[in-house]
């Protein structure tokens, strides 16, 4: 079975060396240190590799189903997806007044990459 292990060296160095987030006028990088970035990229990486990637094969397996009015997803999806919102990774990048944490708009796209390619 393939493992997703996530390219979080490479979106460091990406965000760091090559696009100098730090000393950039992009908003939001001046409260954002690299190792909080490091920390960030790093647990995404967790959640993406131990969490999301296994289940690519139950949902390639079983699919989601409709029955009775009610879809239902396959075994392990509706847990990950509980793990994902209360790690507040669903509104990483979103207004912190609309619940969101308030984080750049490229950390949210190098997470979301993540979460795209590990399922």
């Amino acid at each position: 079975m393939p493992h997703y292990n996530a390219p979080t060296k490479d979106m460091q160095y990406v965000l760091n060396d090559v696009l100098d987030v730090k000393n950039s006028s992009i908003p939001g990088y001046a409260d954002l240190d690299a190792d909080s970035l490091s920390a960030i990229l790093e647990e995404a990486g967790k959640i993406t590799s131990q969490v999301l990637a296994p289940l690519n094969a139950v949902g390639d397996q079983e699919g989601c189903h409709f029955e009775n009015g009610v879809i239902r997803t396959p075994a392990g999806f509706k847990d990950a997806f509980e793990q994902v919102k209360e790690g507040g990774w669903t509104g990483i990048d979103c207004d912190p007044e609309f619940g969101g944490q308030g984080l750049p708009y490229l950390v949210g796209t190098a997470v979301g990459e993540m979460f795209a390619s590990s399922n």
